[in-house]
C-alpha cells in the first residue's frame, strides 16, 4: 500500500543545519549513548487489517546485577494508564525494564514483562512492579489489543545498544502528534558535569495534540494543504523517558523527569484534558550512596533534557512515514521541505 512505503532514509534535524541548544550530542544522538542501556522494538503493521501498533522496550543492564535502579516519575496530566506509577513515585526505584505500547495492550504487556523478569531472577520474587507506559493509537489502528506476550518478549530479547530506529516503530507505530504522523524519537547530550563528563539520553513516544513549533515557526498541516491526523477532540498521550549515567538521588530524578514533560511545550504540545503526559527518568548506574548533583550540575542536566526532548520530537516527525488506513484515514508525515527551506 502506498502509504506504508518507506520515505527513504530518515532525515534528522541536525542534517538541516539546525541544532537545539549548545551541548553536543553523543555518537548516535540517541538514548543508547547512555552506557548500560538497550532498546528494542516490535512493530505491528498490517494494511489489510488496519493494524498499526507495537511495543518498545528499554532495558537497563544494571538490573541484571541489582534489584532496582534509582528513578523518578512525573505526571503533568493523568489521563492515561501508566502501569507501576504509584510505586515509582513512592520508592523512586525502577525494578524492571520499561515498556511503551498502546492503551489496551498495556496490561497484557505488563503481565508478559513480569513473566520475563521472573524467569531471569536469581532468587525467589514475591513482589514486582512492572512499568508500562501507553498511548492511544486507536485513530489509526483498528485492532485495540494487538500486542501479545510473544511481541513483548521479542522487543525485550532483541533490545540492543545500537542506533534506535525512529518514527513508525514499536510503541510509536500508530502514533500521531501535532497533527502529523509521529512515533518514536530519541536524542542525547554530552554534559560537562563538575565530577566528569556524563551522558543524558531521551526517548519520546509522541502522540499529543497541539500545533508544531519548529525553527521559529508554527507548522500546522492545514497550512500545508494536508488533513490533520489524530482525533478531532483533544486526545492523545506522550511518554518521555530520560536516562543518565550518573547515580543521582531519586528526588533529583523526579525533577529531571519533570523537565522531560515540560519540554514538550517547546514543540507545541497542548497538554489537553484527554492526554496522558508522563515523564520517567532513571540512572543506569547504581552507587552505594546516591550522588547528589550540585545546583550547577543539575541545571546542566535540565538543559540537556529540555534540548534533547525538543530535538527527539522533531526527529520522530521527520522519521515517520505517511499511513493510509483501509478505513480511509490518512496520517501525513511532516514534509521535509518545511525544514529544508
Amino acid at each position: 500500500m502506498e502509504g506504508q512505503k518507506p520515505r527513504g532514509r530518515a532525515l534528522r534535524l541536525r542534517e538541516t543545519g539546525r541544532a537545539v541548544g549548545r551541548m553536543a550530542p553523543g555518537a548516535l544522538n540517541s538514548i543508547t549513548d547512555v552506557p548500560g542501556l538497550r532498546v528494542g522494538h516490535t512493530t505491528l503493521e498490517d494494511d489489510e487489517r488496519g493494524v498499526y501498533s507495537g511495543v518498545t522496550a528499554l532495558v537497563p543492564e544494571a538490573l541484571e546485577e541489582t534489584r532496582a535502579v534509582p528513578a523518578g516519575f512525573h505526571m503533568v496530566n493523568g489521563y492515561g494508564k501508566f502501569v507501576g506509577a504509584t510505586q515509582l513515585m513512592e520508592l523512586t526505584e525502577l525494578e524492571t525494564p520499561v515498556l511503551l505500547t498502546s492503551t489496551l495492550s498495556a496490561f497484557r504487556a505488563a503481565d508478559a514483562l513480569v513473566g520475563w523478569v521472573l524467569e531471569r531472577a536469581a532468587a525467589p520474587v514475591t513482589s514486582l512492579n512492572p512499568v508500562v507506559g501507553e498511548i492511544n493509537d486507536s485513530w489509526l489502528s483498528a485492532e485495540r489489543r494487538p500486542v501479545t506476550e510473544a511481541h513483548v518478549r521479542a522487543a525485550l530479547d532483541g533490545a540492543c545498544a545500537g542506533p534506535v530506529p525512529m518514527g513508525n516503530v514499536g510503541g510509536g507505530t500508530g502514533a500521531c502528534a501535532l497533527g502529523f504522523k509521529a512515533g518514536i524519537g530519541s536524542a542525547s547530550r554530552k554534559v560537562p558535569l563538575s565530577g566528569g563528563p556524563a551522558t543524558v539520553g531521551v526517548l519520546v513516544l509522541a502522540n499529543m495534540d497541539g500545533d508544531l513549533r519548529v525553527a521559529g515557526h508554527t507548522v500546522a498541516p492545514e497550512d500545508l494543504g494536508l488533513e490533520r491526523a489524530g482525533h478531532t477532540s483533544p486526545r492523545g498521550s506522550c511518554v518521555v523517558v530520560v536516562a543518565l549515567d550518573v547515580p543521582c538521588s531519586g528526588r533529583q530524578l523526579e525533577r529531571v523527569a519533570t523537565r522531560g514533560v515540560l519540554a514538550l511545550g517547546r514543540v507545541g504540545a497542548a497538554y489537553s484534558h484527554g492526554s496522558g503526559d508522563y515523564g520517567l527518568a532513571f540512572s543506569t548506574r547504581v552507587a552505594e550512596a546516591p550522588v547528589v548533583l550540585s545546583p550547577a550540575d543539575l541545571n546542566l542536566v535540565f538543559a540537556a533534557v529540555l534540548d534533547g526532548v525538543e530535538e527527539a520530537v522533531v526527529d520522530a516527525l521527520l522519521a515517520a512515514r505517511t499511513v493510509r488506513t483501509p478505513g480511509g484515514r490518512t496520517a501525513h508525515a511532516l514534509p521535509h521541505e518545511v525544514l529544508r527551506n
